[in-house]
């Protein structure tokens, strides 16, 4: 027989945490930018095939990968929608750039700018791309982005008051920033301060609803918090976003107990209710 005192639903111990810190790359793939920015990979196949965005390997690829250039294509695709523009009235602007923007003479090499070269000297493990990206701050070179990983590097040097001090100074630059509301919830979930991750966790879904990821963690906090109700609802928006999560079944396993848990505390609620009546 069940204990009727054990919890309805608790998330699998431990439940990690999604994914991890999120840093600005120099490479992305379609699944990457398709969890970030909501995009269908339809979309971003249709726009890199008909040379709207670039990818940073050879069309024949079937895998495109898109470096940092690219991604400020997508961050523009997401402050257009946050406008109100429809995904054909957003293709319509880009194409309308692309003929204007783009000579022919943007195929050439060029120099790497600071954060650039930053980024690269991160990925490659070179304990100098602090440096890089504090010179990258210094001359206005993608200040939030430089900020924002500078932020990381402090985090695996366990530094964190200095990595939560990066993470607010990169918001402090681009109020709108998804991956520094997304460390700092991050953060502040592993502290356990849950409700500024609450808080952090929102704004990077404000910013960004298509993107995956917040939505599993935001739906953590909410359960922890004892919100069901949120959790639930979060959870389901997540599965909506990745319905080819390899977790799936435990996904609904977990999303169907928090149904049972809202029934029974609405059952709960409208007896308490009659017995109050009654006194």
């Amino acid at each position: 027989m069940k204990d009727k005192n054990s919890k309805v639903i608790s998330f699998p111990s431990p439940m990690p945490l999604k994914a991890d810190y999120q840093r600005v790359k120099s490479s992305y793939s379609i699944k990457e930018i398709k969890q970030l920015f909501g995009l269908s990979e339809k979309t971003i196949r249709r726009w890199t095939e008909q040379g709207i965005i670039q990818a940073s390997t050879p069309s024949e690829t079937p895998d495109f990968t898109y470096d940092f250039q690219a991604l400020t294509q997508f961050r523009r695709v997401r402050e257009l929608r946050s406008q109100g523009q429809s995904i054909r009235q957003i293709e319509a602007e880009l194409q309308g750039q692309l003929s204007l923007f783009r000579p022919e003479v943007s195929r050439l090499a060029r120099l790497l700018t600071p954060f650039e070269e930053a980024l690269l000297l991160h990925e490659q493990g070179d304990p100098t791309a602090a440096e890089h990206y504090m010179e990258a701050i210094s001359e206005g070179d993608n200040v939030a982005e430089a900020y924002c990983n500078l932020g990381i590097i402090n985090l695996e040097r366990g530094e964190l008051p200095k990595a939560l001090d990066n993470f607010t100074m990169s918001l402090k630059n681009d109020p709108r920033h998804v991956e520094a509301h997304y460390n700092l919830a991050n953060l502040y979930y592993d502290a356990g301060n849950l409700q500024l991750a609450k808080l952090h966790y929102e704004a990077a879904a404000q910013v960004e609803p298509g993107f995956s990821l917040v939505y599993f963690n935001l739906s953590l906090v909410y359960h922890k918090l004892g919100d069901l109700a949120a959790a639930s609802a979060t959870l389901e928006k997540y599965q909506e976003l990745e319905p080819e999560d390899e977790d799936i079944e435990v996904l609904n396993q977990i999303l169907k107990a928090m149904q049972v848990g809202l029934a029974l505390e609405k059952k709960k609620k409208i007896s308490d209710k009659k017995m109050s009546d009654m006194l």
